[in-house]
């Protein structure tokens, strides 16, 4: 039975968190919302495939309770910051008999499934991490190809303080994606090598929808170098670089209201226009949905 959160859901991609660094709900952020990063990739065929476990993924967890029936998904980690799994604990599926939920991760000296449960000692959280009896398993990346919900799933290393992957998905019939947050495009820093940015442009060769960090504006690049993130016009850059047609801007910062947003965006299709014609820029809005025929 295909396990998409919408029974009748065709190969798309839904936003179900799009901040970084920490939740910032209220009337600033209503548009573009405040759940940190939670993103799904859905196919009428095969199991779900979830992006990062931020807050997002509370939301996404009433939905599949409210869907009934049992869940099958796949989850990918890009990096273990607090952000990016700090709804773990709060996803309703895991602690429900008949889930089953393989966790895919970067490789951690300490390993993975350890430094997840730590979040949930006893003098962290009032439940045990033994009582999420739906995870499957735990599976450490170093970078190979691997399936995942239907989807053959490559992974690259990312430019970000601690062991961070990027993901790319491909599959008959749908028009492959990236999935790049928490990444310092101007490199240098973290270990990765000289050729490192065109390892990642050949890395998106053939993507069609390229979701990218755009964490901070131009004029703050100096000031948070090393911080493992970057601006809407380095993505735009990237996004022409490997050829893509479609650009989605992704983990926001929490400082930035909507109004801002709006500057963010308007200024990077600015950019687009005037350096990669064609390409179509767009922001990621929590609930919002796009297609990937």
């Amino acid at each position: 039975m295909p396990q998409s959160v919408s029974p009748s859901a065709r190969p798309s991609v839904r936003f179900w968190g799009v901040r970084g660094s920490i939740p910032c709900p209220g009337p600033r952020t209503v548009r573009y919302g405040g759940n940190t990063p939670c993103v799904t990739l859905e196919h009428p065929e095969g199991d779900l495939v979830i992006l990062d476990a931020g807050t997002g993924i509370r939301e996404l967890g009433m939905a599949l309770r409210d869907r009934g029936g049992t869940v099958a998904a796949d989850l990918l980690l890009s990096h273990i910051h607090w952000d990016h799994i700090h709804g773990l604990p709060f996803f309703f599926p895991l602690y429900t008999e008949g889930t089953r939920i393989r966790i895919f991760g970067p490789r951690h000296q300490s390993g993975l499934r350890s430094l997840l449960g730590r979040q949930m000692t006893w003098e962290m959280f009032p439940i045990p991490a033994s009582a999420q009896v739906g995870i499957e398993d735990v599976v450490e990346l170093d970078g190979e190809a691997f399936p995942a919900g239907g989807w053959e799933a490559g992974a690259f290393r990312l430019c970000h303080p601690g062991p961070t992957l990027g993901y790319r998905f491909t599959r008959k019939g749908v028009e492959p994606l990236a999935y790049i947050t928490d990444n310092e495009l101007a490199g240098r820093v973290h270990g990765v090598t000289a050729a490192w940015r065109d390892d990642l442009v050949d890395f998106l060769q053939g993507v069609h929808t390229l979701v990218h960090d755009a964490t901070w504006s131009d004029d703050r690049l100096e000031s948070v170098a090393g911080w493992g993130h970057s601006t809407s016009r380095q993505a735009v850059e990237l996004a022409r670089d490997a050829g893509c047609r479609r650009l989605v801007l992704f983990h926001f910062n929490p400082e930035h209201d909507d109004h801002t947003m709006d500057r963010q965006l308007t200024e990077a299709r600015s950019v687009a226009q005037a350096i990669a014609p064609g390409l179509d820029v767009v922001a990621a809005i929590e609930g919002h949905t796009l297609a990937l025929e």
